[in-house]
């Protein structure tokens, strides 16, 4: 999806923001006695960007909202826009795990896929999304990476919370996306981030006989109110899990597969031993 281009049409959370932001731009600008062609002259943009934008057909950039903010003397009430076009420029699924990430107190990842989300650096999670079929077009390939990356802010936070825990399959660490260079980039991160106060990651080796996590990542986050919440994500579907019944079943198997796992300890040492083979 182009960074300027509206969202799904199902999508009624995103549709609503927009609109009163459309209805908010439009209003200072007829406030003004300005045209659409006026008014875009004035902050540099076409008449039909400006007219697609307060149609709902195209998402404005964080500059074009402070240039109307500047032409229309609107005092920064046009630019603290800005913050409600953020939340909306991602995906649904991506807006609804970053609001379970920022209510959760400990956030507990399983993967066997690849490397968690939460870790990965930017030139790891372009190689993964890159390798989806029917692949992303180049605009939707760079909105799945930057909203991977808006969420990890969340691991190296100074207050040190959430506490995180990841398990990952030693498969994960294997397989070469991007390339060797990336890889050892990506393993040099999760040294850096397994370092941190409130992050533990563990490996499950390949050679362990047992793994409570061959259905494939899950996630358990516990929130600040108490309750525990699943996440899991599959072929073409992801959903939350509220039901206390499944996500006992889902801490159980992590549980298990924690204790299954090297420790913390072991496991950084497993990862330094990876960085210094040929």
């Amino acid at each position: 999806m182009n960074e300027w281009d509206a969202g799904a049409a199902d999508d009624e959370e995103a549709g609503a923001v927009m609109r009163a932001v459309q209805r908010q731009l439009k209003l200072w600008r007829e406030s003004a006695g300005l045209t659409q062609a006026e008014f875009g002259a004035a902050i540099g943009y076409g008449e039909e960007l400006v007219s697609s934008v307060e149609r709902g057909r195209r998402i404005p950039r964080p500059e074009y909202l402070d240039r109307a903010d500047e032409a229309l003397n609107a005092g920064g009430r046009i630019a603290a826009l800005k913050e409600d076009v953020a939340e909306v420029r991602y995906p649904k699924k991506v807006r609804d795990v970053k609001r379970l990430e920022a209510e959760a107190v400990e956030i507990c990842s399983y993967n066997n896929s690849v490397i968690d989300g939460l870790l990965q650096i930017k030139e790891y999670a372009r190689a993964v999304f890159s390798s989806r079929r029917p692949p992303f077009t180049e605009e939707e390939l760079e909105q799945q990476v930057a909203a991977r990356t808006a969420r990890q802010a969340i691991v190296d936070s100074a207050a040190a919370l959430p506490v995180f825990s990841f398990v990952q399959c030693e498969s994960t660490l294997r397989r070469p996306y991007g390339g060797t260079m990336v890889m050892r980039t990506q393993l040099e991160q999760l040294l850096r981030l397994g370092g941190l106060r409130n992050v533990d990651i563990q490996i499950m080796p390949l050679g362990r006989e047992g793994n409570a996590g061959v259905d494939g990542p899950f996630r358990v986050l516990r929130l600040k109110d108490g309750t525990n919440v699943g996440y899991n994500e599959v072929q073409l579907t992801s959903r939350a899990i509220v039901d206390p019944k499944l996500v006992q079943v889902l801490e159980i198997r992590y549980g298990i597969i924690r204790a299954q796992a090297l420790n913390p300890e072991e496991s950084l040492a497993f990862i330094e031993k990876m960085l210094g083979e040929p």
